[in-house]
């Protein structure tokens, strides 16, 4: 260990467990001790007015090709538009993939329905059965103690009952979603980063875009932000809350890494069978590291997967802050490696294998939409008007979560949807409506919706609701019954 890591002593901020309104437990991380220098920058720089070339025109853009993206431009060029898709990295799937967070959360009810469907549904349906490990579909639902104990250490049981929440092959998940929208027709354009959007009289009309080719703009009728941190729509003027839940860890950041050579079968008997010993292991682990992080399953028992020590009280917005995160991450992953090989039973032939290419990022910006997912309304189980998918809940108390396509659409902003874990929530709602099951609901829909949108020449907001839930259902979405609907019209309801 460095001499800066050994005085790095970070402050175990909050030890969450599950609850009735808490998901994920976690271990929070908070630390004053900073390796970089202060800025010192002053002043501005005057950047002359330019033409920008036109890379290309067309229906709908997609900027930001994680889950949310994907789903969207998969969507969308399903209905039939003409579709571009803007990524910053060399591949798609963004932290699922990038950011190596395999586990995919839940898709079902705690009944076991299958209530994330559509793009989720087609794109797992298409990995090759080597690449998924999760329960079998007989066991979605099931609350026998034996099968909830065996799958609740392999992160797909919870509250004592088995969910359809698998792990998946993060290289197979960068082929299949591109195999799926090239076969879609979607156009994807790699290592390119959308640095801000056109914005003509309260209108988007495209993207600027900037590569190695310098800065171009890609002109469409319908932009949607799938950035992850709404940088689109902040940049066009639109309104975002940033106020976050102090005991989740959504507004916390991490680089997830991946050991091989393991056992996970050894070390998850060991820490079942010895629940004292692994209490002794953390304490440890803190002791020597500061920053500490026990192991989650991968889609492989001999691959651990660690999602880092999760740290708080730094932004994802500001560049010094990242590259903290960065900097800790990359030791860390050493130093656990060493310790766990060490210490860790079924860990003693373990090594580095890869580090994720990308930040683990949680929270920055949230829109404020023309329609919200808030805690108040989670108890109510009632399908929103203008509904547009059904997100399982936080715990058995609460039925599942409608989503409305308000929660999608500015509440001034024309020509631009927003699809993904920025959309338009409360921070309570935002602690699950962030994870990559709902990013493909919300991004599914928000693309279905863009291709109407341009075809019809209207705006986003005038798109008629019930001819969108049509779309979505063809394409394999799972909504309410319309008798369950409430009978106002559906269209009002994201015009107001």
């Amino acid at each position: 260990m460095s001499n800066s890591q050994d005085q790095d002593k970070p402050k175990l901020q909050q030890v969450i467990g599950h609850s009735e309104d808490r998901f994920l437990g976690s271990d929070v991380f908070a630390s004053d001790t900073r390796n970089l220098p202060p800025r010192n920058g002053t002043g501005t720089f005057h950047e002359e007015a330019r033409d920008i070339d036109i890379y290309h025109k067309c229906d709908v853009a997609v900027i930001g090709g994680g889950p949310a993206g994907c789903a969207a431009a998969w969507a969308a060029a399903k209905a039939g538009a003409d579709v571009t898709l803007i990524e910053r990295y060399n591949c798609l799937g963004g932290l699922s993939t990038g950011g190596l967070v395999m586990w995919i959360d839940r898709m079902t009810d705690w009944q076991g329905n299958h209530v994330i469907q559509g793009f989720a549904r087609e794109f797992i349906g298409r990995m090759p059965a080597d690449g998924v490990a999760g329960p079998p579909r007989d066991d979605w639902g099931s609350q026998d103690p034996v099968k909830a104990g065996y799958w609740g250490n392999r992160t797909t049981a919870f509250h004592g009952i088995v969910c359809w929440a698998p792990t998946l092959d993060p290289e197979r998940m960068k082929l299949n979603a591109q195999e799926m929208l090239l076969e879609a027709g979607v156009r994807i354009v790699f290592h390119a980063w959308g640095s801000r959007p056109i914005v003509e009289d309260g209108t988007a009309r495209g993207v600027v875009f900037e590569s190695k080719a310098g800065r171009q703009a890609l002109m469409a009728k319908v932009v949607v932000d799938t950035t992850g941190d709404g940088d689109m729509f902040a940049r066009a003027g639109a309104k975002f809350d940033t106020d976050i839940e102090e005991g989740d860890v959504h507004h916390s950041m991490n680089t997830s890494w991946i050991l091989g050579g393991v056992n996970m079968d050894r070390w998850i008997n060991w820490k079942v069978l010895y629940p004292e010993q692994l209490t002794e292991l953390i304490r440890r682990g803190r002791e020597q590291l500061g920053y500490f992080q026990t192991p989650y399953v991968s889609w492989r028992p001999d691959i651990a997967l660690f999602l880092g020590p999760r740290q708080s009280g730094l932004s994802a917005l500001d560049v010094d802050d990242q590259t903290e995160v960065e900097i800790r991450s990359h030791r860390l992953m050493e130093g656990h490696c060493r310790f766990f090989r060490e210490n860790a039973p079924g860990f003693e032939n373990c090594y580095n294998l890869q580090s994720a290419s990308q930040l683990g990022v949680r929270h920055t910006r949230r829109l404020v939409g023309i329609g919200r997912i808030e805690r108040k309304n989670w108890g109510d189980g009632t399908p929103v008007a203008d509904e547009v998918g059904i997100s399982p809940s936080i715990s058995p108390k609460f039925p599942i979560v409608s989503v409305p396509y308000g929660s999608l659409v500015p509440r001034a902003l024309d020509g631009m949807l927003v699809a993904g874990r920025h959309i338009s929530c409360d921070a309570n709602s935002h602690g699950f409506m962030r994870e990559i099951p709902q990013c493909w609901l919300t991004g599914h829909a928000a693309g279905a919706a863009a291709a109407l949108a341009a075809d019809s020449g209207t705006t986003p907001r005038e798109v008629d609701v019930a001819n969108l839930r049509k779309v979505l259902r063809g394409q394999g979405a799972h909504l309410s019954d319309m008798d369950a609907v409430p009978t106002a019209a559906m269209g009002e309801v994201v015009a107001q």
